[in-house]
């Protein structure tokens, strides 16, 4: 790529959607363009993708559900070795955190926590699984458990895992590959939490909500790992209380003045300004997606550069935003059918 910067963005897609499995793409650092080079399906829908210490992590959200390791010295990707099986139904997001893969499963609501080998592989060996309990209101979206999201907090010290069928956040110790239920947080009964993202303070967590298009800020205490929420704010301008909206997606910006929103049934990305403390969210405007239902949102290493894969239409759509109001401005487009997430190297 003459006069450009390149680096790599590795994209997930559902394989029973037509999705060509994970893509490699290559990433201008100066302008945010992504160029493909290349594409895998060694894995049935790999839909979420995480990296550490160079090896590319990948759910398969199927029934069966598996994770598996990629190796990134290669294009496309390969398979360091077998799948394993998560022991839970639709795995939709992961984590790698202390030497153990994280996994949350939507369909059993279940979160598994597998050993890492020396050489990076998960080991079904030491897997283990904690199974969430509960319901909500919602009578078709709500009557089990649905583990949707696990990652770690700033701190390390905990596992938090948020769940749309139960209305909580649940935190969790990770004691000899173990988890144990530390705390769990309720949020308003049938606002559905999907994914959280924290303040790069570490004092506050930004929950999204799937039922309603909502946005919870809450007080993150890492010492003693409690959630408080605070405010609960839309997504949406007015009072679009739209509950077949399904929003999708939060990140915050890595100098944590603005937040990012993604709703899929509007197909918007809403911008948010952040308070010098993190503490006050104030919604400013949406924009367009550049596509159709945008299932998740990226920002890359920079901050300068955001990302939306567009699962419906197929594309993943860059933005450069704005630096003074946050606001993200179309760059341009790459197709990938079926998009369903973004991780850069």
């Amino acid at each position: 790529m003459s006069g450009s910067q390149a680096a790599r963005a590795y994209i997930g897609s559902f394989t029973a959607a037509g999705g060509p499995g994970i893509v490699t793409a290559e990433l201008n650092t100066r302008d945010g363009s992504l160029t493909v080079l290349d594409a895998t399906d060694a894995l049935p829908d790999p839909s979420y993708l995480a990296l550490a210490d160079g090896l590319l992590y990948a759910v398969s959200e199927t029934n069966e559900g598996a994770v598996a390791a990629f190796r990134t010295d290669t294009t496309p990707v390969r398979l360091a070795a077998p799948p394993v099986p998560v022991d839970g139904a639709g795995p939709t997001h992961l984590a790698v955190r202390d030497g153990r893969v994280l996994t949350a499963s939507y369909n059993s609501g279940s979160v598994t926590s597998l050993p890492l080998r020396a050489d990076g592989v998960p080991d079904a060996a030491g897997r283990d699984v904690l199974r969430h309990t509960g319901s909500g209101p919602h009578p078709q979206r709500q009557q089990a458990p649905h583990a949707h999201q696990v990652l770690p907090d700033p701190s390390g010290r905990w596992a938090v895992s948020v769940d749309l069928g139960t209305d909580s956040v649940r935190v969790c110790a990770l004691t000899d590959g173990r988890l144990t239920l530390h705390h769990e947080t309720a949020l308003r009964p049938g606002s559905g939490p999907r994914h959280l993202a924290f303040h790069p303070s570490g004092a506050y967590v930004y929950v999204l909500n799937e039922l309603t298009p909502t946005l919870t800020v809450c007080r993150w205490d890492a010492a003693d790992g409690s959630l408080k929420p605070l405010t609960e704010l839309l997504v949406l301008p007015g009072d679009n209380t739209n509950g077949d909206a399904y929003p999708s997606e939060v990140v915050v910006a890595p100098d944590g003045r603005f937040l990012w929103t993604a709703t899929r049934g509007e197909d918007v990305i809403s911008v948010f300004s952040l308070d010098a403390t993190g503490e006050s969210a104030t919604l400013l405007t949406t924009v367009p997606c550049g596509g159709h239902w945008p299932r998740d949102l990226a920002i890359d290493p920079s901050g300068r550069f955001l990302y939306a894969a567009n699962e419906r239409s197929g594309d993943v759509t860059w933005f450069t935003v704005a630096p003074e109001t946050g606001v993200p401005v179309r760059g341009g487009s790459v197709r990938v059918q079926a998009a369903s997430c973004v991780v850069f190297d």
